[in-house]
């Protein structure tokens, strides 16, 4: 179970920090952070694939499979042993095979030469300089739980589903957003008596 202290991100705070990967900057004292688009790329499939960091620095361009007119992930967990092997939006598609392409990578190779540590130090510099505190990269697989939770109605059973939670509880924990009906039975409950 991952750490309870590791925030789930914000959009604004997810564009936030991409943007200010990708752009690197300065400290007063002189000190830079160059503009790191690995690590942006890591990130972002984080976010938008709801992988663990370890399945993410895993991937390879091979790693998505085209099935008919989509294609699919098609990769085994590290963590859990589970097969994963869902549709991945042609967008997201199109965004590793460009990055492969423009860092010449081949089909076979992994696509971040990068460890875990590395990017959680990397991260962790990022957050500094931009105050954040309680982001780690296990932030981004809890923004694209979070996210698509709230876009898709509450439907928890979706988002542990794609988790690959073994139960729904473990989820609503996960997330730690209380379920659209807690949410509207207390709302329907207030009776404040006023003098």
């Amino acid at each position: 179970m991952p750490n309870k202290k590791t925030l789930a991100l914000t959009e604004e705070t997810y564009t936030i920090l991409i943007q200010t990967i990708m752009q690197g900057f300065s400290y007063d004292d002189g000190k830079t952070f160059n503009p790191n688009i690995r690590l942006a790329h890591v990130l972002t499939l984080q976010a938008n694939l709801g992988l663990r960091i370890g399945d993410v620095l895993s991937l390879r361009l091979n790693s998505f499979i085209k099935d008919g007119e989509r294609y699919r992930l098609d990769i085994v967990e590290e963590k859990t042993g589970k097969a994963r092997t869902f549709t991945v939006p042609m967008e997201i598609y199109n965004y590793v095979k460009m990055y492969a392409l423009e860092q010449g990578i081949k089909p076979t190779a992994k696509l971040f030469d990068i460890t875990e540590r590395a990017v959680q130090k990397q991260l962790k510099v990022v957050c500094d300089y931009l105050k954040l505190d309680g982001v780690s990269t296990h932030s981004f697989r809890k923004y694209f739980a979070t996210e698509i939770y709230l876009e898709n109605n509450y439907n928890i059973q979706l988002v542990s589903q794609l988790l690959q939670h073994s139960s729904t509880a473990i989820t609503q924990k996960y997330i730690g957003i209380q379920s659209k009906d807690i949410e509207q039975a207390l709302q329907k409950h207030i009776k404040i008596v006023r003098v």
